[in-house]
């Protein structure tokens, strides 16, 4: 489904909620993401993939703090979910189920490729097990359920590492048998990669990881970040003796988060000798700066989950008025419709009965044209806002026939509002309508 080049960009990008962030998390992906997001002419999508935890973590209070930490760590980072939709994705009932879909038309082929169950696979085997030991269904489908999250949305970007480009390919690939089986419904994602964001080292100079152990928390105390910054791993040149920033973890760890300005002066003071404890008394006090104002925010949000649970629902309730139509829209194309908006090839007569219909008309009060979209029962779906010409009505009601559940979105200011259930009906009913008139035409 080629969007229109007026139509913002979509960016879409999963959080995994497991564990604690770092520093490493924040300037590789927090802080440039957040940033991104207020691009002009981008729409940004943020959600917690707390489903595709659970492939990993079975333990339910892990799951639930991990989820509260990472949210509170991106509003505190800056994440504005004014500006962005910003959701859980166990929120969007939709996702599910389109995760269904896809995996119909998705060959177990692609799925034996994926990165995450051959390393599985070959890590069993190295042991002299069971190739499929401890392999779960969960972990060998996690690429339609990302395949899922990301066409849910028709996400046109997905900023991803380099380890992770194989889902986006595999996504495409989702999109393209779907769409050669049932029309064009989704946008074929790309992925996105940016070198210039900065991959940090860890406490050992090894790049930070949890799996290693040599993280430093992004939200530490005061007192502990200080700590650990005392521990990153130097060399044994005394203060006085040249230092060189290439291979220096303290040194490029500083780089991420200083200006050129700073950076240069910190590679004058290695040429000039700098004693190591020094150094990491620059490095401790630059990331101090940057990163107090957030451990506050931060601090303030994990004492009231409310408040968070509060962000999340409402972000799943912008979704939700994107997933749910489409979601309709989806249903009809694969044959899951209501059965009494068919043709019967018997009656044609009783087809024209269960027919929604639209009616336009003019009130006497204000001298403005209008129109609803009635169901077969003649029963209003949507109602109108008044129009200045019987032209501009007609033009709307063209508009509703031709994209239907898309056009539902773009004429909201035209129409009076309508809620979830009654978006499906409008939906349900536009395709009825245009069913039938295909039926008719072709006839």
């Amino acid at each position: 489904m080629a969007s229109s080049s007026s139509a913002p960009l979509r960016v879409l990008t999963g959080i995994t909620p497991s564990g604690t962030p770092h520093l490493g998390n924040y300037v590789g992906s927090i802080r440039h993401s957040v940033r991104q997001s207020v691009a002009p002419g981008v729409e940004s999508f943020f959600f917690l993939a707390d489903y595709h935890a659970l492939i990993k973590v079975q333990d339910p209070a892990v799951i639930q703090r991990s989820t509260l930490e990472i949210a509170a760590s991106w509003l505190a980072c800056g994440l504005d979910p004014e500006r962005v939709t910003f959701y859980r994705q166990s929120d969007i009932a939709a996702i599910p189920e389109l995760t269904w879909f896809l995996t119909c038309v998705t060959g177990k082929g692609v799925l034996n490729r994926a990165h995450a169950y051959k390393a599985q696979l070959d890590k069993n085997i190295a042991k002299g097990e069971d190739p499929d030991a401890d392999v779960t269904a969960g972990l060998f489908m996690y690429p339609v359920l990302m395949g899922a999250d990301i066409l849910m949305f028709n996400a046109h970007k997905v900023p991803v590492g380099r380890d992770q480009v194989q889902h986006i390919e595999m996504a495409r690939d989702m999109a393209q048998r779907f769409n050669h089986q049932y029309g064009e419904h989704f946008t074929l994602p790309e992925a996105e990669i940016d070198d210039a964001v900065a991959t940090l080292p860890g406490l050992d100079g090894r790049k930070m990881s949890k799996s290693y152990g040599n993280t430093i928390p992004l939200f530490a105390s005061r007192a502990y970040l200080q700590k650990q910054i005392a521990s990153i791993v130097t060399d044994s040149r005394a203060p006085g003796e040249p230092k060189e920033t290439e291979g220096s973890a303290l040194f490029q760890i500083y780089q991420a988060f200083a200006d050129a300005d700073e950076t240069e002066m910190l590679r004058k003071a290695y040429a000039y000798g700098i004693g190591w404890g020094d150094a990491k008394q620059l490095l401790f006090e630059r990331i101090e700066v940057e990163v107090a104002p957030l451990r506050k925010r931060y601090e303030a949000l994990m004492s009231d989950p409310a408040e968070i649970e509060r962000i999340l629902l409402i972000g799943a309730e912008k979704a939700s008025a994107l997933s749910q139509p489409f979601m309709t829209r989806l249903r009809h194309a694969v044959g899951l419709r209501n059965l009494a908006a068919g043709r019967d090839k018997g009656s044609a007569k009783a087809a024209k009965v269960a027919k929604p219909s639209f009616k336009q008309y003019r009130e006497r009060a204000d001298g403005l044209f209008y129109f609803k979209l009635l169901d077969a029962r003649g029963e209003t779906l949507l109602q109108s806002r008044g129009f200045a010409s019987p032209q501009e009505a007609g033009r709307t009601i063209a508009l509703l026939q031709a994209e239907r559940d898309a056009a539902l979105a773009t004429l909201a200011a035209q129409l009076e509002p309508i809620d979830t259930e009654q978006s499906r009906a409008v939906t349900e009913a536009l395709e009825a309508l245009a069913e039938a008139t295909t039926t008719t035409d072709g006839s």
